[in-house]
């Protein structure tokens, strides 16, 4: 697992830019929240979480994470059908927090287009350069008084 400047990005995983990560299992896809985003969010107090069967299109806002700062979105890595959704964020939201890789995952999707959608994701030597990114573009948002806080 990578550390980069204090967050957690596991080598296997491939990112949305919205700060969603895919890991493949079986032909099926896993889905949940960076660490990144669990720390620049802080607490999740509330999910808004699809229902299974759904259909999502890779890219699309399927769910929303509340903090105690702002409301995130839930954004689909890959598209397809959701065939799981962990109900054990549903009651306690803190998992997102706790666990963001493991017991904090949210969604399984089995893909419809699953090359294509990975090939569209941030993933192996790109991971650090857009974290690295992601952290100086949070920083001019707290510096210009935006950012959710």
């Amino acid at each position: 697992m990578a550390k980069i400047e204090g967050y957690e990005m596991p080598d296997e995983l491939y990112y949305h830019t919205e700060h969603s990560w895919a890991r493949v299992e079986d032909g099926n896809v896993r889905v949940g929240m960076t660490d990144f985003f669990q720390q620049q969010a802080g607490a999740v107090v509330y999910v808004d979480l699809p229902d299974e069967d759904d259909d999502v299109e890779a890219g699309e806002v399927c769910g929303k994470i509340q903090t105690r700062k702002w409301i995130g979105k839930l954004v689909a890595p890959v598209g397809g059908t959701i065939i799981e959704v962990n109900e054990e964020v549903n009651e306690d939201n803190t998992l997102i927090n706790k666990d963001p890789y493991n017991e904090g995952w949210i969604l399984l999707i089995e893909p419809s287009n699953l090359d294509e959608d990975l090939g569209n994701l941030i993933h192996g030597d790109k991971v650090e350069e857009w974290i690295k990114s992601e952290i100086k573009r949070a920083e001019e948002l707290k510096a210009q008084g935006g950012g959710g806080e």
